[in-house]
């Protein structure tokens, strides 16, 4: 299978998933930039299409509260922040109980049993899995989830600190559920005025529409992009 077809079938199968288009083109290149690096073939870096993509669609359901008091909440970060959150949120409390097919942390918390969690992001594909396993389940590390080529691992801290990863109070639950890096949001910054800029260019090219539609565009676009910028900033301070 080349390795266009393998992501064809990949695509495929994450479609049926329920994966957003926007989702599967965002996996899809950060897979093929992955390979680009390995120089591997997809289903021995990934195994099949069809595995991979169940793995990838995530198995934690949004389920309503349930019966014992736990409080759940989901949230998301970029991969430059989410190392850094995991453990902020995992001192709160914050159980890890999967990933969403959206790629968000579906977390669970007790009061009254609570305890402090640990975390840690590994790279994993086909030929790395057996081994990432086998070196931390022996110290406690329990799979809590993966995204494309990341697995997030978990375990108590009171495996490693003993009493001290008891909780006694419990912080409130963040309002947010979006966080976002300082780089992360440059990131998303320059991703819109590129998409605006090519809608001004086809507004131009194929619609025959004035020159100074591309700059107008691309000034609205820059315009909302720092308005949401301003937002999730004031928001940070809030929170």
């Amino acid at each position: 299978m080349t390795t266009d077809t393998y992501f064809e079938a990949l695509s495929a199968a994450l479609r049926t998933a329920g994966v957003t288009e926007d989702q599967i083109a965002s996996t899809v290149a950060e897979l093929r930039g992955h390979l680009a690096e390995t120089d591997s073939p997809p289903e021995e870096e990934f195994g099949t299409a069809e595995e991979f993509a169940a793995r990838l669609g995530g198995t934690a359901p949004l389920a309503a509260e349930p019966s014992d008091g736990a409080e759940t909440w989901v949230w998301t970060a970029d991969l430059y922040s989410d190392r850094r959150l995991l453990a902020v949120h995992g001192d709160q409390g914050w159980e890890v109980e999967g990933l969403d097919p959206l790629g968000r942390f579906v977390c669970r918390r007790v009061p009254g049993a609570a305890l402090r969690w640990e975390y840690r992001r590994e790279l994993i594909g086909g030929k790395r899995r057996d081994g990432v396993l086998d070196r931390l389940t022996p110290e406690g590390w329990e799979l809590c989830g993966e995204w494309t080529v990341f697995a997030y691992f978990k375990r108590p801290k009171a495996a490693s600190e003993g009493p001290a990863g008891a909780l006694d109070v419990l912080p409130e639950r963040p309002g947010r559920r979006l966080f976002l890096s300082h780089k992360g949001k440059a990131l998303l910054a320059i991703w819109t005025l590129l998409v605006v800029g090519v809608v001004g260019v086809t507004l131009v090219n194929v619609f025959d529409m004035p020159a100074y539609t591309t700059p107008f565009v691309a000034m609205l676009g820059a315009t909302g992009a720092l308005i949401g910028l301003r937002r999730d900033a004031a928001k940070g301070r809030q929170g």
